[in-house]
């Protein structure tokens, strides 16, 4: 087990010194930085009676904090969500190649590691940036609207970690992907045509139900079924990061649908894993 978090540990310091990180979190940063300076809102008694964007006024309208801070918490969480996930397969499409490059797997099968731990400290690193750089963002945006209505809600961050959730799943397929054709652009490629058909899978009923009836409609329906509900994630997500009533039994389902297939897949790559020559 603690070499399983050494290669997690190892995958975090090398994508410290990517680009690409260096660029996601000094992205986040600068927004963050430029929100502060140049958003303004004059908060009365819970209700914002205006509100500045580089000096230009958006709305001289007397609206809710409540409602105002719903709706930007609503954005939030899908950009999140899909520009996210979006960003990060495309980051982190190499680590696994990378990982299975001639010359380097040897060297790390010669370490006192084992497969398991390789593929498993790959995934645990990857899945922990995310959650790094979710959370990075969520409260950032969070601290920022808090300081400036002076009403703190926390619920950014539950609607993020349920968004984390789903590019776990997707990296389950990234990374199962590539133990058995070492491709960057295809792991990427896989994880947003997977993120299209769990959008499409959270809609199959209805989607289904525009189809004629026959074989084909049966097809779409079973092909369709093994596929976690992404979109419904997302929009739960943003339910949540906005303080709406959430099913509880929905969002258990949900969640539960992405960890199994996320479970079944790393075990497919861990069993390809362990009869691949080297």
């Amino acid at each position: 087990m603690t070499q399983m978090f050494r290669v997690a540990w190892d995958l975090l310091l090398e994508a410290s010194r990517r680009r690409w990180f260096l660029a996601l979190f000094g992205g986040i940063t600068l927004v963050l930085v430029v929100l502060g300076f140049s958003l303004q809102l004059d908060v009365v008694d819970g209700a914002i009676a205006g509100s500045k964007l580089f000096g230009s006024i958006m709305s001289s309208d007397i609206v809710s904090a409540n409602r105002v801070m719903s709706g930007v918490f609503i954005v939030v969480a899908y950009v999140s969500f899909y520009g996210g996930a979006f960003f990060l397969a495309i980051a982190c499409s190499d680590f696994a190649p990378e990982l299975l490059a001639p010359g380097r797997i040897e060297q790390l099968l010669s370490l006192p590691v084992s497969r398991w731990q390789l593929l498993f400290g790959t995934f645990l690193g990857v899945v922990t940036l995310a959650a790094i750089g979710t959370l990075y963002g969520a409260g950032g945006i969070t601290i920022l609207l808090g300081v400036k209505t002076g009403m703190w809600n926390a619920k950014l961050l539950l609607g993020s970690v349920v968004g984390w959730v789903g590019f776990c799943t997707l990296y389950a397929v990234m990374l199962t992907t590539n133990f058995f054709v070492r491709s960057a652009a295809l792991s990427g490629a896989t994880a947003v045509v997977t993120l299209i058909l769990g959008i499409v899978a959270s809609f199959r009923e209805s989607i289904a139900i525009a189809m004629n009836e026959g074989i084909g409609r049966e097809l779409f329906s079973w092909a369709m079924l093994p596929f976690p509900r992404l979109g419904t994630l997302a929009i739960v997500s943003a339910h949540l990061a906005a303080s709406e009533a959430v099913d509880s039994g929905m969002l258990g389902r949900l969640l539960g649908g992405c960890v199994i297939f996320s479970v079944a897949l790393l075990s497919v790559a861990a069993w390809r894993f362990e009869r691949k020559d080297f």
